[in-house]
């Protein structure tokens, strides 16, 4: 009874020590969607042509000797494997990239189109004047 007392607070301590956390403090901002969007459409970018490069390069690999005929009349080929290996390897990336590609136009839509701050304006206390955050909507619209 006592391992299992032990286990379970040793669970319980490792939950709460390392456990990520849950809500972000802050909210993104403009320029993180921004950033965001940038390094998500850099890597789209990269996947799509690395895999075009692949897929060119399993392409212009030469068949090489003819290692197995089939009764049925196929034939086997010494590089079929490796050219498949790049042709496939470069589908998938070219494949992969489209969620990128998604996820970029979606986070440059969120920073452009609304976002919330705190302005300071300017206001007229007693004897002076002071600098109030006041909550402002920045909305623009592309035409």
């Amino acid at each position: 009874m006592k391992k299992i007392i032990i286990c379970c607070l040793m669970l319980i301590i490792a939950n709460a020590t390392f456990s990520q956390q849950t809500k972000s403090s802050m909210p993104l901002t403009k320029q993180d969607y921004l950033q965001k969007s940038k390094n998500q459409k850099k890597t789209a970018c990269i996947l799509l042509g690395g895999g075009g490069a692949l897929m060119i390069t399993g392409i212009i690999i030469p068949k090489g000797d003819i290692t197995h005929i089939d009764p049925a009349g196929g034939k086997s080929y010494k590089n079929d494997g490796i050219k498949s290996v790049f042709t496939q390897t470069g589908a998938l990336a070219m494949l992969g990239s489209i969620p990128f590609f998604i996820a970029s136009g979606k986070n440059k839509r969120r920073a452009i189109s609304v976002s919330l701050m705190n302005e300071p304006v300017l206001q007229p206390i007693k004897n002076g004047f002071v600098y109030h955050p006041l909550p402002s909507l920045d909305l623009k619209i592309s035409l």
